[in-house]
């Protein structure tokens, strides 16, 4: 392979993976089972180690 196979790559399915992977990282927090969590972790800087 050379540069211009390497750089055709890159410009069409590379674009395609990096597309997918962030509109999964962004589908993510947003899934069916993960409203529990997402409220925990929001609150989670609030709670005091010493006073529960």
């Amino acid at each position: 392979m050379n540069y211009n196979d390497l750089r055709h790559f890159a410009d069409s399915w590379g674009l395609l993976a990096m597309t997918i992977l962030f509109l999964g990282l962004i589908a993510w927090p947003f899934r069916k089972g993960a409203r529990r969590r997402n409220e925990e972790a929001a609150t989670m800087i609030f709670k005091d180690d010493d006073h529960g």
